[in-house]
């Protein structure tokens, strides 16, 4: 019939889901970014940046604390060796802070024994430099995506 086109969305719910998800698309990754390499901090940011991801530069430890307690972040990029603060430790504050939110360690020749131990206090994964960029942003979508799934399943009430 000429007057009755169908939706290919069925409910309400349906809608509101679709929507929610389009929205979400278009926003940009909210990425913190620790490391005390000013040159390398800027190159990550402005190719990420290409990717919809917005960064904020840290470029010491108590200052990427300070600025995790003044702005959510989707994610944190956050480097080992660091000249104020261990890496591990900072981490661990981060995760104090906020426990969903994944974090990537960066480590440097020969350092990924150490990043694998701050995988043992909650680190999503480790990066390793120079060559940070091999499938660094589908490894950023999927924690994202974890970091989602993992606060729907924790506050049951979520999306009501």
């Amino acid at each position: 019939m000429p007057g009755s086109k169908k939706s290919r969305i069925g409910t309400p719910s349906e809608k509101m889901e679709l929507e929610r998800k389009n929205k979400c698309s278009h926003a940009p990754i909210r990425l913190l970014l620790v490391d005390d390499e000013k040159g390398f901090v800027d190159v990550m940011s402005k190719r990420l940046a290409r990717h919809n991801i917005h960064t904020t530069q840290a470029f010491s430890g108590s200052e990427g604390i300070r600025m995790l307690k003044r702005s959510d972040f989707d994610v944190a990029v956050l480097d080992l060796k660091l000249g104020d603060m261990d890496g591990i430790e900072i981490l661990k504050i981060f995760k104090k802070m906020d426990p969903h939110m994944p974090v990537f360690m960066l480590t440097g020749h020969g350092s990924q024994k150490s990043s694998l131990v701050g995988m043992q206090y909650g680190a999503f994964d480790y990066l390793a430099k120079p060559r940070v960029w091999g499938g660094v942003m589908e490894r950023i979508k999927v924690a994202i995506s974890r970091r989602e799934s993992t606060a729907d399943t924790a506050d049951p009430e979520a999306g009501r």
